[in-house]
């Protein structure tokens, strides 16, 4: 049973749920001026977090101490909430110059633990779309420029990997809802490396463009700095052919909930590669980034993305409020 958990009067693509019960949402897309984190209040009011300011930037604005692009948001190892700037404004936009960092903040004071800059691995067309944990590493997507980048958090170096290769590319064109997509000129988006998930027992991260395949890598590999790129390239496997895909989530027994953006859709596969369909609904418009709760209710915002005017030839048909959706798959989170 598919329901409304929450709506808002602007796009989110993704939301994430501290120890703490300290919710938090990520606004992103066609109409992202205004706040780019929220914190749920109790009553269900949000505020800008960490603060106003920091959701504040304009173009032309100094980026030192405020968000740019916030793209992901996410729950790290120890409780606390990360958060994820793009450096750009948007696929396909230059990276505004020390703008892509990784945030990790206290979740319920809003406290600054430490910001990590990406500055080193990033080019001037990247769009860092998503990032995971994995011990002490964090893995990142390059949307706009196609590479995965490994962080690893006690250094704070970060390395970019598998530029150029196949697997970071887009391959099919994009379609959602049973449509292309494109810009008001008809021009279609190129979204590269997107989601990704990392494996419970955190040997396996598993990527994909946004239209797909999915592949994966022995996280092995992906922490040897000695590794080169020929090497490294080696030990990628096609895993499965997706669809094109607005996000994932992972649970706790290694089933990775994928959504299929064209069908309208939600699809879960097994470690085996076994794929089942959890359900099919007209309100699944272009669903993004997925939250699984402790209680097994899969979140899921049906962004509308290929709604908005840079995705549907220049027309503006989001219909608002924006729905967060709620499906239980009785699963615990990765």
């Amino acid at each position: 049973h598919l329901s409304v958990a929450y709506t808002s009067d602007r796009i989110w693509n993704g939301m994430a749920i501290a120890p703490s019960g300290a919710t938090f949402f990520i606004f992103t897309g066609g109409d992202s001026t205004g706040i780019k984190v929220a914190r749920m209040l109790s009553g269900g009011n949000r505020e800008p977090f960490p603060d106003a300011a920091w959701n504040s930037w304009k173009s032309g604005d100094d980026a030192s101490h405020a968000f740019v692009h916030t793209n992901a948001v996410r729950i790290g190892p120890e409780g606390d909430v990360w958060v994820l700037d793009s450096g750009s404004v948007g696929p396909g936009h230059p990276q505004v110059q020390g703008a892509a960092r990784l945030f990790h903040y206290q979740p319920d004071t809003g406290k600054l633990i430490r910001e990590y800059s990406l500055a080193a691995a990033v080019k001037p067309d990247s769009f860092v779309d998503d990032f995971r944990f994995n011990g002490r590493n964090v893995y990142m997507t390059d949307a706009g420029d196609g590479a995965l980048l490994a962080l690893n958090l006690d250094s704070g170096t970060t390395r970019r990997l598998l530029q150029g290769n196949r697997s970071v590319n887009e391959q099919v064109p994009i379609r959602a809802a049973h449509h292309g997509i494109g810009d008001a000129k008809h021009v279609p988006h190129t979204v590269q490396v997107d989601q990704l998930e990392v494996s419970p027992d955190g040997a396996w991260l598993y990527y994909q463009p946004l239209s797909g395949k999915m592949y994966r890598i022995a996280t092995r590999w992906l922490d040897d700095p000695a590794l080169s790129a020929k090497d490294l390239a080696s030990h990628v496997e096609t895993w499965f052919n997706s669809p094109s895909t607005g996000g994932t989530a992972m649970d706790a027994d290694g089933n990775i909930y994928l959504s299929d953006a064209n069908n309208q859709r939600i699809l879960k596969i097994s470690p085996q590669r076994k794929v089942t369909t959890l359900l099919s609904d007209p309100r699944l418009l272009w669903p993004d980034a997925m939250w699984l709760d402790k209680d097994g209710n899969l979140f899921i915002p049906a962004t509308q993305t290929n709604l908005t005017p840079n995705f549907n030839f220049g027309k503006n048909q989001v219909k608002y409020p924006v729905a967060m959706l709620k499906l239980h798959v009785d699963a615990r989170p990765a």
